[in-house]
């Protein structure tokens, strides 16, 4: 049985990071954004947490429902798909998810602010949709 609370911290914490983002997302242009290094940072940092908080959570259900074995963050979509938890096109939304995480784990110093801000105006559904099917094992 999938512990509900390990889901519902993370589900929580990820609500919040989604909820700073889109405040980010209704005040600030891209001049506004890219000319603060505090909204642009923070931006970075609530980004790689939503996205890490999803990842934990889907290598949790991997993990208790015994569906195979995760050697890299990318292969939770690929497990989660193939027992039937997303459909193909959430899969590889989520894999470039995890790709993106990547980028802003390793290669911090180059990170494209316009590709950040982009994501924030037009990607946070694509992390709510994820979201969406881990409360259902709540």
């Amino acid at each position: 049985m999938v512990n509900r609370s390990v889901i519902q911290k993370r589900v929580k914490k990820a609500k919040e990071y989604l909820d700073f983002l889109n405040k980010i997302k209704a005040e600030y242009s891209l001049r506004e954004f890219k000319g603060d290094q505090m909204v642009y940072g923070s931006a970075e940092r609530f980004l790689y947490l939503a996205i890490e908080s999803l990842i934990d959570i889907g290598n949790h259900i991997i993990s208790d429902q015994n569906l195979g074995r995760v050697e890299s963050y990318s292969d939770i979509p690929k497990i989660l798909y193939e027992n039937n938890y997303i459909d193909k096109e959430l899969k590889e939304v989520f894999i470039k998810i995890v790709g993106f995480r990547n980028i802003l784990v390793y290669d911090y110093l180059d990170v494209d602010l316009d590709i950040v801000y982009t994501i924030i105006k037009r990607n946070l559904s694509d992390l709510k949709n994820i979201m969406k099917i881990y409360i259902e094992f709540l």
